[in-house]
């Protein structure tokens, strides 16, 4: 389980989403099952990810108003905007879950995201466990409420995926901090419940919610100079 673990906290500087995503496939397929439990947190300059299953060039509008700053996530789900979130990737060893299905170990995983809205005294839950909302009859979709849906006063807020292999489980997903593309919003941001944090104060608040949930301890660390260069040639394989 993740309780009382040392984790390797990075923290990187606004990029745009081919750095991110990026940097999500230099860390996880690096990763070894005895290397410590990663976490990353993140901004973005204003761009879009999409689905491991679909392409940008899927969505030539936004792509014309993002200036091709679109890339593909390493989990599924459909066009996500962003700019004004705040993002996490977790990386652990796939024993850290061992007998855990995928919705246990998701579950799981997203207590620390209940805690950090409970701290900034938000009523907050999971989708299943309200009695104000109907749940979508196909589990993981994206239309209408999902069972693991984090609900702040019945209303979505922000979004997760997992994915998992034999060594690793890897799991990100997004703060919302301000509201963002009005037209198409799906879900609601901290500043529609009237609470305001610069980025930096958001993780910070993450970092401690983290702690107090799982009772970890963080080394800080940073890309280094070879993953950069790696993330350089991936980029490059990908035009």
């Amino acid at each position: 389980m993740l309780e009382n673990k040392i984790f390797k906290l990075i923290i990187t500087d606004k990029e745009n989403a081919k750095f991110n995503m990026g940097i999500d496939k230099i860390l996880a397929n690096s990763f070894k099952e005895d290397d410590l439990p990663i976490l990353r947190l993140y901004t973005w300059e204003k761009s879009f990810t999409v689905g491991l299953s679909q392409k940008c060039e899927d969505f030539p509008t936004y792509i014309e108003e993002y200036k091709n700053n679109c890339s593909k996530r390493i989990t599924g789900g459909g066009v996500l905007f962003h700019g004004h979130d705040l993002s996490y990737s977790l990386i652990l060893p796939s024993s850290y879950m061992t007998g855990l299905s995928v919705k246990q170990s998701y579950e799981k995983i997203c207590q620390f995201l209940l805690t950090f809205y409970k701290n900034l005294g938000l009523d907050t839950c999971f989708a299943k466990d309200s009695k104000n909302v109907t749940l979508s009859k196909s589990e993981f979709c994206q239309v209408g409420f999902e069972a693991y849906d984090i609900l702040v006063n019945d209303t979505k807020i922000g979004g997760n995926a997992q994915k998992r292999s034999k060594k690793m489980i890897f799991q990100h997903g997004s703060i919302p901090i301000k509201s963002t593309k009005k037209d198409i919003k799906i879900g609601s941001s901290l500043e529609d419940f009237s609470i305001k944090l610069s980025f930096d104060e958001a993780k910070q608040k993450v970092i401690e919610a983290f702690k107090e949930t799982f009772n970890v301890k963080f080394e800080k660390t940073e890309i280094t100079e070879e993953q950069k260069q790696r993330l350089n040639l991936l980029l490059e394989d990908e035009k």
